[in-house]
Order: structure tokens, then C-alpha cells, then sequence
């Protein structure tokens, strides 16, 4: 089997709890364009870009989604979610030793995230930039996850074969993304069930991760 050339991060809801805060701004925007956001809603956009978010919100409302309702919709919900994000960001269980493990094993590391680049480089302010060989954000690609155009990107910027990568992932549309990509995908789903698919593996936890355990995910070749 390959051996494993570098592992890739997704960040909300896998590294940092910040699905949680994007539930209030998604609420807050709702509710400054006068009307109120689904639990259902939230949910189908867990893991997804800003545009498509921004539309979607915009609909459940009732408003007009034209562009410019778009992007103005999408720049208060960007400096709402950035401030929420500068007033500092939790690790995910594990997360922060998962990393650590992994980059004082040599391997390479890429963090990919459908957020957008202004917001990223916040939440790196607690991440750490350390931790990564390249960063791919959401407005850096020509189309977000699920497209595999993320990870493919990632991979291409480190020099590496897809499938000699394991992606770390929460939600489903990342999953959806790594797979197509050609990664395998480990599995840590925070609050949204994620199917079981080819080329996955599940865990409840990042807690106790180290290199050996992602390595292996990659030698067992997962179904």
C-alpha cells in the first residue's frame, strides 16, 4: 500500500467548535433581514460556502437573492462571524494534539476550509499557522465542497497524489469534497450524521489520535 504523504484539515466542526457560533450569525442574519432560520436549514448548510448560505437564508426569508442582496447579506455575515471568531475559538476535543502528532511525525499538512480567507486568517490567530504547510479557503477555488476542487487544489499547492492523503472532515458535503478528490476520509462528525461511504472511516473523537492511527487508515485501504 502508499505510504501516506500528508494529511488534510477541514476547520469548522472538525479542528474548532465554530459551528456552533456560525448557528447564532446564520440566526442573526435571518433575523436582521426580518424573518427567522429553520433547525432544518441550518442543518442542510452545515459545511457550506458563504454564497450558497447567504442565498439560502435569503430565500427562507422571502427576500430577493440577486446579487447585490447577496453580497450584501454575505458582508454582514462575514464581520458578525468575525467578530464572534476574534473573540476567541475552542479546539474540538483532540484536535490541537491530533495536529501536533501529525506535523512532529514529518508529515505535510494542508488546512481546507470552505470559509472564506479574510475569516480564516482570524481563526488561524488560534489555530496556529505552524500547523499547516498551505491553507486553502472557500473564495480561493472555483467551486467549494462538495466539488473536489478544495482538496484537489490542496494537494496540488503540497505536490502530493490525492490518494496517498487522508482528509479529516465533520460534515457531509466535506466528506462528499475529500472523496471525490481521491482522498480517504476520516470521519468526525460534529452534530450532523455523515454517511458511510467509500473511503471512509469514523471516529467519535479526534482525542488519542496520533500519525500510526491516520497512516494506518491508508494501509488498510479503507472500503
Amino acid at each position: 500500500m502508499p505510504d501516506l504523504q500528508a494529511v488534510l484539515w477541514d476547520m469548522d466542526g472538525t479542528l474548532v467548535d465554530s459551528e456552533g457560533l456560525w448557528s447564532i450569525t446564520m440566526a442573526e442574519l435571518a433575523a436582521h433581514l426580518g424573518g427567522e432560520l429553520s433547525a432544518a436549514t441550518r442543518e442542510e448548510l452545515t459545511g457550506s460556502s458563504l454564497r450558497r448560505t447567504v442565498t439560502r437564508v435569503l430565500r427562507e426569508v422571502g427576500r430577493p437573492d440577486d446579487e447585490a442582496a447577496v453580497s450584501s447579506a454575505g458582508r454582514w455575515l462575514l464581520d458578525r462571524t468575525a467578530a464572534l471568531f476574534a473573540a476567541g475559538l475552542e479546539w474540538r476535543p483532540g484536535a490541537r494534539e491530533a495536529l501536533e502528532a501529525v506535523r512532529a511525525a514529518g508529515l505535510r499538512t494542508a488546512l481546507v476550509t470552505s470559509t472564506y480567507r479574510e475569516l480564516t486568517e482570524v481563526a488561524l490567530d488560534t489555530i496556529g499557522r505552524g500547523h499547516f504547510d498551505v491553507t486553502v479557503c472557500g473564495d480561493e477555488v472555483a467551486a467549494t465542497k462538495p466539488d473536489p476542487a478544495p482538496y484537489l487544489r490542496a494537494a496540488d499547492l503540497l505536490g502530493v497524489d490525492p490518494a496517498r492523503c487522508v482528509a479529516v472532515e465533520d460534515s457531509p458535503s466535506g466528506t462528499a469534497s475529500a472523496v471525490a478528490a481521491g482522498t480517504t476520509v476520516l470521519v468526525v462528525p460534529s452534530g450532523v450524521e455523515v454517511p458511510a461511504g467509500e473511503r471512509r472511516a469514523f471516529r467519535d473523537t479526534l482525542a488519542g489520535l496520533g500519525a500510526d492511527d491516520v497512516r494506518s487508515l491508508l494501509a488498510a485501504g479503507v472500503p
